[in-house]
């Protein structure tokens, strides 16, 4: 059994800042791969950012380049999403998501991989 736990949504105002944080719970293969969607509102759930737990290796979307940044402490078991420039088109559910490291040992976002290992969300509003 797996438990993933997002937390760390909110509501700002446009230009705001946000940190999500996940860390999951029970086994799963070492090292893996973790990562955060979005889905708003009526639209398809969007692959955001991921990376590799153990490399550090990060893919974010070209909607988020140069605003979010996916980071992990291992030390804590710990992943993060740092939200900077905050804009109303980010307002959405936020998912963590988690899956053992594919062959190839590339982490990635849909079509590319998917995951397995889902947390429940966290609500992230952005105001302008």
């Amino acid at each position: 059994q797996v438990l993933v736990v997002e937390s760390g949504g909110g509501s700002v105002q446009t230009g705001g800042s946000l940190r999500l944080s996940c860390t999951p719970y029970g086994y799963i293969d070492s090292p893996n791969c973790r990562a955060w969607f979005r889905q708003a509102p009526g639209k398809e759930r969007e692959g955001v950012a991921a990376i590799n737990i153990a490399s550090g290796n990060t893919v974010h979307a070209d909607s988020v380049k140069g605003r979010f940044t996916i980071s992990r402490d291992m030390t804590k078991n710990m992943m993060y999403l740092q939200m900077n420039s905050l804009e109303p088109e980010d307002t959405a559910m936020y998912y963590c998501a988690v899956e053992p490291l594919p062959v190839g040992g590339l982490c990635g976002l849909p079509p590319h991989m998917n995951y397995r290992y889902w947390g429940q969300g966290t609500q992230v509003t952005v105001s302008s």
